[in-house]
Order: C-alpha cells, then structure tokens, then sequence
C-alpha cells in the first residue's frame, strides 16, 4: 500500500510510465501483476531487480520522452541479461497520468486476506508492525479501554470488545485469528468461540494460539469438558510461529509468526523467489 500511495501521488505532478507483468513463464523474480511506476527521476515498486529491471527502466524513460513500441515485451531470463532464473518475464508498458489516478488506485490494489488479532499487549503491538506491509487486512480487537497506540499502523481497525469473545460471530469470513490476550480465560474463551464458529461456518483457516505446549494441554482439557472433540481442538495451533526460531522478544515472535501466516496463503503458481 505504501507504494501504491508513493506513486498515485507522483502522479499529481508528474506522468509516468507503468510497468506490469502480465505473464509469466518458469522461474521469474516476481509473480504476474507485480509492477513498478518509472517516473523521469524516480522509480517507485519494483519488478523483482536485476538486469531485466534496470531494462525496463530505461525502455519506460524511453517511452516517457515520446518513443514508441509494442505494449508488451519479452524477457528471457537467461545469460543475454545476467540472470540464470530461467524464466520469461512478459512486461507491459503503460503511460499513465493523473487523470488515471482513480483508475489505478481500484486496479493496483492488493488483495489483503483479513486478520483478526485478539490482545494489544507487547507480543500484539509487534504483531500489528510487522503485519502492516504484508498482504493482510487486520482486525485489532482487545476488551480494555485505552491500550491501543496512538500511532497504530494505517488500515488497522481498532476494536474494543468486552466480552472479548463477543467480537468472533462478527469476524470476516476466512479471517486468520491470533488470540494472545492479557489472560488465560480470555483466550480460553475467544478460542471456544472460534471453535464453535467452526462448528456453524467452518470459515476460519487458521486459529493461532500463543503459549506453550503445556497452556495447550490445559486448555485442550478444559475445552473437552465444554464438549469440543478432538477433531474440532485439531483446528487450533499453539504454539504459534514458524519453528525454529527460538527468540521470544515480542519483535521475534511477531516476525515468526506473521511467516507462519504468510504460509497459509494460496500460492501465486511461480516456483521463483
């Protein structure tokens, strides 16, 4: 989003020339619709790099001084541009001005998958930082008045909800939920309420749980009493976070975490990184 900002309000001065991939072939840098806006003195997005950008950076300053030429180019990614991907990157080139402003803003857009994240502590004020770039849409919900930061990131619906668990019924459908409030009943009870929202819908692909293997067990027992079978306890995950990482600063468990989310997306079908 910080890009897309950057350049729509590049635009208000100055025109400037798209570059988008429209398709792709093989292993590329970047999947189909990534793109980049080349202006005469500045470039904002980016192509994946490498030589095949710091190409379609002078095709687009080319064409931003009145050349002509086909709207798509080919790419190979081979040895003719110093990169051994393999891949075929097809571009498109656009001239685009302020008058398309509007335009872009709905077509550029990326597709943000809801989160929704249960506590405002140290651990869900990290959390919140590093989810703002990525491509979530986040829903910050805790039951106490006043613990969300002034400086909360852009696009982050603050929501105040007591009881805390009231607030499941009305989540998005196919929101991730990361529960780690202040208390251990409050978390019992969002993690209840995602599951019988499950038992209804079933439209909640990831419930995170901070905590340790031995706050599972408990749980796991006092949710059993509530009449959860272990199918349905199956669809909780605690703990949270990529393994491996063995940190537990708040700034740590956030960066596993939000990678633990990034691997429940659907895949965009490159092989490339």
């Amino acid at each position: 989003m910080a890009f897309l900002h950057l350049f729509l309000q590049g635009l208000e001065t100055a025109p400037a020339c798209l570059v988008s991939v429209e398709r792709t072939e093989g292993s590329v840098p970047r999947e189909r619709g990534a793109w980049m806006a080349v202006f005469d003195r500045q470039v904002v997005g980016t192509i994946g790099g490498g030589h095949v950008e710091f190409q379609a950076i002078a095709e687009a300053r080319r064409r931003l001084g009145g050349a002509g030429g086909p709207p798509v180019l080919r790419h190979a990614l081979g040895p003719s541009l110093g990169q051994c991907c393999g891949g075929v990157m097809h571009l498109r080139f656009e001239g685009v001005g302020a008058e398309d402003r509007d335009a872009l803003a709905r077509r550029l857009a990326p597709r943000r998958d809801p989160v929704a994240l249960f506590g405002g502590g140290h651990v869900g004020q990290a959390l919140a930082r590093v989810l703002a770039p990525l491509p979530f849409q986040l829903t910050w919900i805790d039951s106490r008045d006043g613990i969300f930061p002034q400086d909360a990131p852009q696009d982050v619906a603050c929501e105040h909800s007591d009881p805390v668990q009231a607030a499941v019924p009305g989540l998005a459908p196919g929101a991730r939920v990361l529960i780690m409030s202040f208390s251990h009943a409050e978390d019992l009870d969002v993690v209840a309420a995602c599951l019988r929202r499950q038992r209804e819908r079933g439209d909640l692909p990831f419930i995170g749980l901070i905590g340790s293997r031995s706050k599972w067990a408990t749980f796991r027992h006092r949710l059993q009493e509530r009449g959860f079978t272990e199918a349905e306890l199956a669809q909780v995950t605690c703990p949270i976070g990529v393994p491996g990482i063995a940190g537990k600063a708040p700034e740590v468990i956030a960066v596993a975490v939000a990678a633990q989310l990034l691997q429940t997306l659907p895949p965009d079908g490159q092989d490339g990184v």
